[in-house]
């Protein structure tokens, strides 16, 4: 079993913390409570649960057949009864999920009431969130606008040999752009504050970087965060987005393989921190690639289904013939609404392309009444259910949708799956499609920055009419990008990604 860091902040508080984020990192199917009869040192006073509710990457292979889960919408509960739902081990910060993800499988079918529901049933089926959980995160005090129907949006089909354009934005590399973007947009969103932000970079003796490196971020007042480095050894820290007291000192301590290293980060520095560990061991003797595509499957979104059909074998093709060679895995999350067939359809990571190529194949863009969907239940799903393989893997998701989630229902929320990501490794590709508004855009590039990935957005020869076919123009708030077809593009993220490795892995 890992022994616990040795955190500098001498208080019972951060050494319960930081052998609860080890024993999270271990893989253990269930982390110590606190007060719990356990070896964890017990703390003096009685404190709220800030550890990571949720497992570390910990799968061994993807060479499995594909397997499916499906969360039935209210149309095919009318007709069969559902099979059981797997509650997500999520742990939203101001709303506990709905009756729909917290009861056993037996109650099916009262789980497929409370997703059918409307939004108030649903809101008013989550049962009020414990006395010693944190203080509510509100929605930024803006209102929505208006529903749109789904039809009004949905675009008419594009010759099936025209390529799909894209372009990208990098909001970490211009992060102040980012900063005036978010201040000139109003829309209803999930508040995290992002205002301060810090690079950390962690490097081995001889100065190699050290790429999964479990990162835990701790204040005085117990209030901690967990990330892990990426394939260049690097990860975003933002003390505001978790700490409510606004600390002037945190502690960073990072681990890989046993060995650990410890830095502190003062509020307001300029420079990067900085964290050296002793070599940790060689990572994969080939590297190792999870790469999970989250697609909205509303009717609006057959286009774009359509393209990546029929590019996904010659985007498989070219990443296995990077320099690196990676061992890939591919996974796959659509999902629609709650009065749709299935909310979220699930596809487990595997290494057969053919299969996976077949359940792509058979996904068809139906439904979609209202404008927003359920992105929030279905990147849940992707960060907590989908087998993510642990140690020296890079993890990415390419999530491909044009509406933002709903929020207002019930359940998990986005940004606790973002803050989640992070800390399991996983970065996130929002890649926004044609009829994305103001607030899908908003939302998808808060996720995207967040995890260390990147906004990605269609272009068309005229940006108001997708119609138009291929081209560099678009709607979105964005500047100074260069434009690709999608399919280039997503290889050329890939590559950059796996471009970071050290040498062996």
């Amino acid at each position: 079993m890992a022994q616990p860091f040795a955190p500098r902040f001498r208080r019972p508080l951060v050494v319960l913390l930081c052998a609860q984020f080890l024993w999270s990192a271990s893989g253990a199917t269930e982390i110590p409570a606190v007060g719990a009869n356990t070896r964890w040192p017990q703390p003096a006073l009685q404190i709220s649960q800030t550890e990571p509710n949720f497992q570390a990457p910990s799968a061994t292979h993807c060479a499995r057949p594909v397997q499916t889960h499906e969360t039935p919408g209210v149309q095919k509960a009318r007709l069969e009864r559902p099979r059981p739902v797997r509650a997500p081990t999520i742990g939203p910060l101001d709303a506990a999920p709905p009756e729909a993800l917290r009861k056993p499988a037996p109650a099916a079918a009262a789980e497929t009431k409370a997703y059918g529901s409307s939004a108030r049933e649903l809101s008013a089926a989550a049962p009020p969130v414990a006395d010693s959980a944190p203080a509510p995160i509100a929605v930024a005090p803006v209102s929505p606008a208006p529903p749109t129907s789904r039809a009004g949006i949905a675009q008419a089909g594009r010759p099936a040999n025209e390529p799909v354009t894209a372009g990208m934005v990098d909001d970490n590399a211009d992060f102040n752009e980012y900063l005036n973007f978010r201040g000139r947009t109003q829309v209803a969103h999930r508040e995290r504050d992002i205002s301060m932000r810090y690079l950390l970079q962690v490097r081995d003796a001889r100065g190699a970087v050290v790429p999964d490196a479990e990162v835990a971020v701790q204040a005085p007042s117990g209030a901690a965060m967990w990330a892990r480095t990426d394939a260049g050894g690097r990860a975003w820290l933002h003390p505001l987005a978790f700490d409510r007291t606004h600390s002037r000192m945190y502690e960073v301590t990072v681990r890989k393989n046993g060995r650990q290293g410890t830095a502190f980060l003062q509020r307001g520095q300029k420079n990067a921190v900085d964290v050296v560990i002793d070599k940790p061991g060689a990572g994969p003797a080939r590297a190792q690639l999870d790469l999970a595509f989250l697609i909205d499957a509303t009717g609006s979104m057959a286009d774009e289904i359509a393209k990546l059909k029929a590019t996904l074998r010659t985007i498989a093709d070219e990443v296995a013939r990077l320099p690196s060679r990676p061992d890939t895995c591919f996974g796959l999350v659509a999902y629609r609404d709650v009065t749709d067939d299935f909310v979220v359809r699930r596809h487990d990571f595997t290494d057969n392309l053919d299969a996976f190529q077949g359940v792509l194949n058979g996904l068809q863009a139906a439904g979609g009444g209202d404008y927003p969907e359920a992105m929030n239940e279905a990147l849940a799903e992707t960060v907590h259910q989908l087998s993510w393989r642990g140690t020296g893997t890079t993890r990415l998701v390419v999530l491909l949708a044009d509406a933002p989630p709903h929020l207002d229902y019930g359940g998990p929320q986005y940004d606790d799956s973002m803050v989640a990501a992070l800390g399991k490794g996983i970065k996130v590709f929002s890649v926004g499609a044609s009829g994305l508004d103001k607030q899908g855009e908003y939302i998808q590039r808060q996720i995207a920055q967040y995890t260390g990935g990147r906004f990605v957005f269609l272009t068309y020869k005229e940006g108001s009419k997708p119609a138009s076919g291929p081209g560099s123009e678009t709607l979105h708030d964005v500047s100074n990008y260069s434009v690709q077809t999608l399919d280039r593009l997503i290889v050329r993220l890939v590559t950059e990604e796996l471009g970071k490795l050290p040498a062996g892995g």
